[in-house]
């Protein structure tokens, strides 16, 4: 139960991702004059989510250390390498190494925005517990 804990949105975020990346090129949906921005803009969201869930569960409630974001984005950028591969035999897709650039940019992102917070966070609760001394 606690593997599902840490490690669970991370794996359901690659799944996500896994099966848009299978999606044959004919049946993604056109946004116009926005399609590129909207699908890029994807990329980076989509792994932002999965760069913060998979920093979560390399921390797991330790003290953060540039350990744990540098092991979360070789994770995320790894997962995007394996998803340009995996996208390259679906039909009506292709691999490119852009989109590889964009989701390790959007993984990057979301582990410096989990960081921040997580940073945020803790010099509230250190503050909150010098005022009650």
């Amino acid at each position: 139960m606690a593997w599902i804990k840490r490690w669970g949105p991370a794996v359901f975020f690659m799944a996500v991702i896994f099966l848009i990346s299978g999606t044959p090129g004919s049946e993604l949906p056109e946004f116009g004059v926005w399609d590129i921005l909207a699908k890029k803009g994807g990329h980076l969201l989509g792994y932002a989510v999965l760069g913060s869930a998979s920093y979560y569960g390399v921390n797991y409630g330790r003290s953060a250390t540039i350990r744990h974001f540098i092991l979360a984005a070789l994770m995320t950028i790894l997962y995007a390498v394996s998803d340009e591969w995996h996208q390259k035999y679906v039909p009506g897709r292709n691999s490119s190494f852009l989109d590889i650039c964009i989701d390790a940019i959007g993984g990057l992102i979301g582990i410096a925005i989990i960081c921040l917070l997580r940073k945020s966070q803790s010099n509230r609760h250190a503050a909150a517990d010098s005022c009650s001394k």
